[in-house]
């Protein structure tokens, strides 16, 4: 039996890691990588009820001007530092538009499951739109992990395509984490 204490655990980067994959599509995918972004800068809470999971919520803020690429598998050449930089200023300026909408946040709205395999439904807001998403998750070995699969178009985002659009990035990205839950003290 897996144990997790009830009442409110603080989230960040302090206990664990935010990550956002991508994948590519197009004729010209072989040119491009599929990404790894870490959310460097985040803050939320989860109130867990272990006994009744419906009694348990979280919150999360990230801030859109701290996600760093990571990972680029794939290409016909290795990722860059200059590639880096430039995948985070389209990410920033032309995708998430961070001057206009700094973060992005998701609000739960509904828990179910057990503590060991659990379904949190909520209220995720990019770019200004609000949109209804589901995570799932496991809790292991003391760790909080699980994702969520979000397709960019139902929040109004085009997804970011290079070369006359023969290399595009997948409509749908992957939000995973992973996390150490310590209560509040």
């Amino acid at each position: 039996m897996v144990s997790i204490t009830a009442g409110s655990h603080p989230l960040g980067p302090e206990s664990g890691r935010l990550l956002v994959n991508t994948t590519r599509t197009g004729l010209g995918a072989k040119a491009g990588h599929d990404l790894t972004i870490e959310v460097t800068r985040w803050r939320g809470d989860a109130t867990v009820d272990p006994a009744d999971p419906a009694g348990s919520s979280v919150t999360v803020e990230a801030d859109v001007e701290s996600f760093e690429v990571r990972e680029g598998t794939g290409g016909v050449k290795p990722l860059s530092d200059s590639d880096r930089r430039e995948i985070k200023k389209i990410l920033q300026e032309k995708i998430l538009h961070a001057g206009r909408h700094p973060t992005i946040t998701f609000r739960s709205t509904r828990v179910g499951g057990t503590a060991e395999s659990f379904r949190v439904e909520g209220d995720l807001t990019i770019v200004g739109v609000t949109r209804p998403v589901t995570v799932q998750g496991v809790l292991a070995e003391g760790r909080v992990r699980g994702s969520a699969v979000i397709a960019q178009t139902r929040w109004g985002i085009r997804p970011y395509s290079a070369f006359f659009g023969t290399l595009k990035i997948s409509d749908e990205v992957e939000v995973r984490f992973d996390l150490g839950l310590t209560p509040e003290r």
